[in-house]
């Protein structure tokens, strides 16, 4: 009897390892255990797509990879996708991440009037939209809109002229011609804007003058932000305005990609840094740029910094997915022809080689290596 009782004590223990080992492993196979597990959780495996224009500019690199690390830490899978610029591209690409069980989408469109049926087709199946960085037009399907202050930027821009040419002490005149962004990227619109809310008071004054005459938005324009279309450009309008000797002092460009495209011509042409090279502006900050600044290739850009904007519109992703209010400090300015979009504006800081130091490498998003100091 006492060894029948001693076998039984056996077959217990014996269950109760096997029951506790079974317990362990289903919770480890089912994917959601402890440990890296825990934020998983938080999400309960929600999906976030990411559609991104192209990785022929630095800046949407950044902005893509800050953007999938962010979510990723905070439990989410992320499905992150770069177009190359074509548009048609970006349309299969939503509506691939729409089959495949996105619960959110992030898109930074390359040209939104093409993005409307893709976005009709979200919104039917109740995922929410953020439009990152360029607004998302003539659509009802939008949620929000993380961005910087795009009308800001052009204001920036416009102040850096004004107070390098010595504009309000009534100096000039001085040559200077215009580009702007792509047609088909509201942001574009908007900082044009604000450059010739700054500039335009000198043209009418005389102290500012285009010999080109090309001030008008839809001759300016740039489309897909394109250096090489921005460098054909900037070489017809020296050929044709600037071959009597004329002195070129100021070119406005909306991105440090034109602004290559526009030194370029200049190089091409004959003009020589330091000697009769004109003021150039940019924006994006990007590593080619400031060490453009650093040299005195480039003047000046405006630094976004993708990270607090990847910030902002993380948050805003998590909000939605919580079913919270996101943060948001601009409700009047972005009416995309449907409807007014809830948005947060990132403020610009321009850059010149005065504060690149301040604002580049003390802040960590660029080192004194990557920038040759």
């Amino acid at each position: 009897m006492k060894n029948l009782r001693k076998l039984l004590a056996v077959l217990m223990a014996g269950l109760m390892i096997l029951f506790v080992a079974g317990c362990g492993g289903g919770s480890g196979s089912s994917g959601s255990g402890s440990g890296s597990g825990a934020p998983k959780a938080a999400s309960n495996g929600k999906k976030v797509g990411v559609a991104m224009p192209t990785q022929s500019s630095q800046r949407w690199i950044q902005d893509g990879a800050n953007m999938k690390q962010k979510l990723e830490a905070l439990g989410y899978t992320v499905d992150l996708q770069y177009a190359e610029d074509d548009v048609q591209a970006q349309v299969s690409q939503l509506e691939n991440m729409i089959t495949n069980g996105a619960n959110c989408l992030v898109v930074a469109s390359i040209d939104s009037s093409a993005l409307v049926n893709v976005l009709a087709q979200a919104k039917q199946q109740n995922i929410p939209v953020v439009a990152y960085d360029r607004l998302l037009m003539d659509t009802d399907s939008v949620s929000y809109y993380a961005t910087f202050d795009n009308k800001g930027v052009g204001v920036e821009i416009g102040k850096y002229i004004e107070t390098k040419l010595g504009l309000k002490e009534g100096k000039g005149p001085y040559n200077i011609e215009f580009f702007a962004g792509s047609p088909d990227d509201n942001n574009a619109h908007f900082l044009n804007d604000g450059v010739f809310e700054v500039l335009k008071p000198y043209l009418d004054k005389g102290q500012l003058v285009v010999p080109s005459g090309q001030t008008d938005f839809n001759t300016i324009c740039t489309l897909r932000w394109s250096q090489e279309t921005a460098q054909k450009r900037m070489e017809d309008i020296i050929s044709g305005y600037y071959t009597d000797g004329k002195k070129l002092d100021v070119v406005v460009s909306p991105f440090d990609g034109i602004s290559y495209g526009i030194a370029a011509a200049l190089q091409g042409a004959g003009y020589q840094v330091g000697q009769n090279w004109p003021l150039i502006t940019g924006q994006d900050a990007e590593l080619m740029a400031t060490k453009n600044i650093l040299s005195g290739k480039q003047s000046m850009t405006i630094f976004k910094d993708t990270r607090l904007l990847a910030d902002k519109c993380v948050t805003m992703v998590q909000a939605v997915l919580e079913g919270k209010q996101p943060e948001i400090n601009d409700t009047k300015s972005y009416n995309n022809h449907k409807v007014v979009v809830p948005s947060y504006l990132c403020t610009p800081v321009p850059v010149d080689k005065d504060n690149v130091q301040k604002v580049l490498i003390d802040s960590g998003y660029y080192t004194k290596a990557d920038v040759g100091l």
